[in-house]
């Protein structure tokens, strides 16, 4: 009774804390704009960031349309994913569907092509391009894909045997919420979101970096402080075993 009692308290503390916290992030006034700004760049970054966002996803074609550099190419790519995720969740399309009248239509133009322009015109008819996907693309992607499994169960593995209880808790919380999200919708629908969030978040957050941080750093700050207070009061009574690795060679 007392520990659910500890656990309300914090939770509530936790709330009130919030809630006086953000009403203060909003009011700065047009005459201390510049100290403002001063003040913000002194800021440390969140989660210990040290290098511009730019470089942090990539900094390369990838990250100039995540970050809008090109406003006709980013909004080019979130369209088509938009219309691809309304042909396949709200037109009930299905990928083998959907590939099927591509290559008819592609088949048709092509045909088209070759038979109207020797009609049309004296000259023999001329070829259209063909289209050919590069070997190496594929390999490229293989590897990719490759990579960024093996350092996701790398670093699962490590945050199972390292012993850290805060970090796997938190590890188990986020599974455990994409397991929850991903009863409520479709695999594609995930997908649909995280890339839309991928194409907006960043360059939000590269526009109101200084406020972000700010902001961040306080909750970060909150949230460490009222876990304190629940590994001094409860977390720490709980026996902990020491973890052993075995080491493959």
């Amino acid at each position: 009774m007392l520990e659910k009692k500890t656990a309300e308290n914090v939770f509530n503390e936790i709330v009130e804390t919030f809630a006086e916290n953000v009403p203060k992030q909003k009011s700065v006034s047009f005459l201390e704009g510049d100290k403002s700004e001063a003040v913000t760049s002194q800021f440390k970054r969140l989660f210990g960031r040290q290098n511009p966002l730019h470089r942090l996803l990539g900094g390369g074609k990838s990250a100039d349309v995540l970050l809008w550099r090109n406003k006709k190419i980013s909004a080019s790519v979130l369209a088509g994913a938009t219309a691809l995720w309304v042909l396949f969740e709200w037109l009930d399309y299905h990928f083998l569907t959907l590939a099927s009248f591509a290559l008819i239509l592609g088949m048709l133009v092509q045909f088209l092509w070759s038979n109207a322009s020797g009609l049309l015109s004296s000259r023999s008819a001329s070829k259209p391009p063909r289209l050919v996907v590069p070997n190496d693309l594929f390999v490229k992607i293989g590897k990719s894909v490759g990579v960024e499994v093996n350092q996701a169960l790398e670093y699962l593995q490590d945050v199972a045997l390292g012993g850290n209880l805060k970090q796997f808790l938190i590890v188990v919380g986020s599974l455990w919420a994409a397991a929850i999200i991903g009863s409520w919708c479709n695999f594609i629908t995930v997908l649909y979101i995280g890339f839309v969030a991928a194409h907006t978040l960043p360059v939000l957050y590269e526009s109101y970096e200084d406020q972000v941080d700010s902001f961040g750093n306080q909750v970060m700050d909150q949230l460490q402080h009222h876990y304190h207070k629940l590994d001094t009061g409860f977390l720490s009574k709980i026996p902990k075993g020491k973890l052993r690795a075995k080491k493959f060679e």
